[in-house]
């Protein structure tokens, strides 16, 4: 086997994201599996982010990660805690491939035809991160259906939040090109300071959409361990609160997230309230922290 990186990650953690990862909310013998998922994603992610490499340079590097998570090469350190978890808990290393796919996508496609577009690649890039929660916490694979719509959603969010940077950046645009050519707006008006009335019709369109997947995702509720639907049902408020905000507001000009403060707030008041729908629900015997310490 090869040893040492062949790559250096960026500055950015789970502490920068949109919504909480392994918070205390979840049971503390899931959070180490939990967080090395989420590095192996965050590193690979800003492969496919860097500017200074070549798009062969980029795939070249994701198929290092996936070699060093099956075990044929130790050439990622970020994917040898992963590979060392999923051994540990006899998980399939699938649901990481499945994010290699939606990276190696990011190094070659800079645009989305459609809606059906976005959401298949939402299907590598986002869904697979809650499928591996919800397998760590050996939850029923029904609950995939609504996993799947509030992922989708939340990396939505997140392309309408940064859809100006995207493009200055990198040249990525995932506000689907029908949208756009249909408005007769041309992809360099998202390097403008401030949205024109077409697009931001647009986007406020898109955040309808996206409200819309929320709207049939009730995850937390199908959630059987309590601390994950602690988290789960803290989730879905934070990304109903960044939803309103980008049905109202322009992602070029104006705040688009949440702050700290406010992120932390809205994650208590909805744990609270899922949690008092536990303990209080009819016939429910469950214990209110079920999943342990």
């Amino acid at each position: 086997m090869t040893a040492g990186p062949v790559w250096e990650a960026g500055e950015k953690t789970h502490r920068d994201e949109n919504f909480p990862v392994a918070s205390f909310l979840v049971s503390k013998r899931h959070r180490a599996p939990i967080m090395a998922f989420y590095r192996f994603a965050r590193a690979a992610d800003d492969v496919a982010d860097d500017p200074n490499l070549s798009e062969d340079e980029k795939v070249f590097t994701l198929d290092a990660f996936e070699a060093t998570l099956l075990g044929q090469t130790d050439a990622i350190a970020h994917a040898v805690p992963l590979r060392a978890a999923l051994a540990e808990r006899g998980l399939s290393p699938q649901h990481a491939q499945d994010l290699l796919i939606a990276f190696r996508r990011d190094a070659r496609q800079t645009r989305y035809t459609d809606w059906d577009d976005l959401i298949d690649y939402c299907r590598y890039s986002a869904m697979p991160v809650g499928r591996f929660v919800l397998d760590v916490h050996g939850e029923s694979r029904d609950t995939w259906p609504a996993n799947d719509a509030l992922c989708a959603a939340l990396q939505i969010n997140n392309h309408l939040q940064d859809c100006g940077a995207d493009y200055r950046r990198l040249d990525r645009v995932y506000i689907p090109l029908d949208q756009l050519e249909g408005r007769g707006i041309p992809v360099e008006a998202l390097a403008a300071r401030k949205a024109s009335p077409a697009l931001l019709d647009v986007i406020h369109h898109l955040a309808a959409k996206t409200e819309a997947l929320l709207g049939s995702a009730q995850l937390s509720h199908g959630v059987r361990d309590t601390r994950l639907s602690l988290e789960v049902a803290g989730i879905e408020r934070l990304a109903r609160k960044i939803v309103h905000l980008l049905k109202e507001r322009d992602p070029l000009s104006e705040r688009v997230h949440l702050s700290k403060t406010a992120s932390a707030s809205n994650l208590i008041a909805a744990a609270s309230l899922e949690l008092g729908r536990r303990l209080f629900a009819p016939g429910n015997a469950q214990p209110a922290l079920r999943g342990g310490k």
